[in-house]
């Protein structure tokens, strides 16, 4: 199969890298991965079995996994900043129009591509998308309620409008990992799945993104007021036992007309927990993309 390897450049001297798959004259979708600061590596690794007549292309997200590190300064951590990086990418590839594929945060920067340039998106395809940072923070303290074994009834709390105070209280008493692992994996099997396909790649993700969308304001993002601008074809796969994301993304769905594939007993994860099922929704959401 091909595989070019490339580190792309855009402004300011960053770099990001790309691993670009597949036929060189199929369609073209761009993975985006989650985070922020992920990597495209375990997508990959999940994912290519079902994506092997596109051209495929991987993306580390500026600062974040394989891509050069940068200084802490929250102006090179925004959604203006890794979309120009699309742009940047799909110009220097001599790529008129493609798919975007965003999983988790992903599927917010993928939303927002589209919004912004409709005439260069094909569609959307949406893996268990993060848009509503605020309702995530919520789903995170009730998970940090349940790993400290305390009912939420019991517990008289206002909930925050940004819901930075929700997740400051929440990982005061618990690790973030555990928080997030509670909401996204519906079983041991399959967090120990995941983490041993991750920490078998060597590609630790890296931290400063994720602290500079923090300071950039991130868990204050509702992006909801914001799909009805979206106008492309749009199929959000959600994993009906992933309470990252499930119920809330299924206003993706209603709010730009696009379709919604549940995948019953999925996590975070879908083709981890329920291959079978995610590899038929998977390929319904492409059919119109080749």
């Amino acid at each position: 199969m091909r595989e070019v390897i490339d580190l792309v450049a855009g402004d300011n001297g960053v770099e990001v890298y790309l691993e670009d798959t597949g036929p060189e004259d199929a369609p073209a979708i761009v993975v985006l991965h989650g985070g922020p600061g992920g990597s495209s590596y375990t997508l990959r690794e999940g994912l290519a079995e079902y994506l092997e007549d596109f051209r495929v292309l991987y993306l580390d997200q500026r600062g974040g996994g394989r891509s050069p590190a940068l200084p802490e300064e929250p102006g090179l951590f925004t959604i203006d900043a890794l979309l120009e990086d699309l742009f940047l990418l799909r110009d220097h590839l001599g790529l008129d129009t493609w798919t975007l594929l965003g999983h988790g945060f992903g599927g917010l920067v993928a939303l927002d591509y589209a919004r912004r340039s409709p005439q260069t998106t094909r569609r959307l395809v949406l893996i268990n998308p993060w848009t509503n940072f605020p309702w995530l923070a919520s789903q995170l303290y009730r998970a940090s309620l349940g790993l400290r074994g305390i009912v939420e009834r019991d517990v008289e709390v206002e909930l925050p409008p940004d819901g930075t105070g929700l997740l400051q209280e929440a990982f005061a008493h618990v690790e973030p990992k555990a928080a997030f692992d509670k909401l996204m994996f519906p079983s041991p099997h399959s967090r120990m799945e995941y983490e041993w396909m991750a920490e078998s790649s060597t590609v630790v993700g890296a931290a400063t993104p994720g602290r500079m969308f923090v300071l950039n304001g991130l868990w204050r993002l509702d992006y909801t007021p914001f799909l009805l601008e979206v106008h492309v074809p749009t199929t959000v796969l959600l994993g009906s036992l992933d309470a990252s994301s499930y119920p809330e993304a299924q206003t993706i769905a209603d709010l730009t007309g696009g379709d919604l594939e549940l995948i019953e007993g999925a996590g975070h994860y879908p083709w981890i927990d329920q291959p079978y099922a995610f590899s038929e929704a998977l390929q319904n959401a492409l059919q119109d993309a080749q």
